[in-house]
This record gives structure tokens, sequence and C-alpha cells, in this order.
């Protein structure tokens, strides 16, 4: 059974299908935080906010990319996609406390599209940086 996951056919679908898991999960737990209906929105044409969640999915998946790259096993790359998740969504919140006279969420709802795109740009620009710290 070793040899099983040795195969690298194997070893690609399988942390494909946890990097999938992962970004349901966080893609919901950011659905948790924000005060707006990501894919209600989305499915109304803001374009505010699928530009947010593009960055999101962006972020996530490259910081799974980093931890995958960077680790041996498929529980090492999970923890640290976690922790680079952690670290996506804290920096979200820190976007919305530099930002003490508007509410991000609102505007973003609101499909104020500089705000969307800035959010976009913060999630893939943090992903770098995440990632690059992942050993």
């Amino acid at each position: 059974m070793n040899g099983f996951w040795d195969n690298i056919f194997v070893a690609t679908a399988a942390r494909y299908s946890v990097a999938i898991l992962c970004l349901i999960l966080f893609l919901a737990i950011f659905e948790l935080v924000t005060t707006y209906k990501n894919w209600e929105e989305i499915k109304k044409g803001n374009f505010s906010v699928a530009m947010a969640t593009g960055g999101k999915i962006f972020g996530i998946a490259n910081i799974f990319r980093y931890s995958i790259e960077q680790n041996d096993t498929l529980i090492q790359s999970i923890s640290w996609g976690l922790f680079g998740f952690i670290l996506l969504l804290l920096g979200y919140f820190i976007f919305e406390f530099l930002t003490p006279t508007y509410k991000i969420d609102d505007e973003i709802a609101n499909d104020n599209r500089a705000v969307g795109f800035i959010s976009m740009v913060i999630s893939i620009g943090l992903s770098f940086v995440i990632g690059a710290s992942i050993s």
C-alpha cells in the first residue's frame, strides 16, 4: 500500500482533492464573516463581490500552491494551508480596520468596484507574501 501513495497521479489527485475541499471550507468561512452573501450577490451581477471573491479564491489556491510545493506530506500541506488561510483572513480584518471612514463590506455589497478591486489585490498580494514564507 505504501507504493500506492508514491504514485505521482495518486499523490496529485489527493492533494488536488484536499485543496478543493479546503477551498470550499475556507470560502464558507469567508461567507460567514462578510455581511453580504457572496454567491447571491455574484448571481445578481455584483462585480465588486465577484472581484473580492475571486481574489480570495486565488489567494487560497496560491497559498496551497506554496504549501504543496514546500512540504512532503499531505498533512504538512494542509497545516500550512490552514495557517496561510488564517493569515489571509487576518489580512481581511486589518483591511477593514484600516478604513475607519467606511465599511469595506458595505462598499463591496453596494458594488463599489474600486473597493472590490483593492480587496482582490490585497488577497492576491498577501497570498504571495504568505506563500513565500511557507517552508
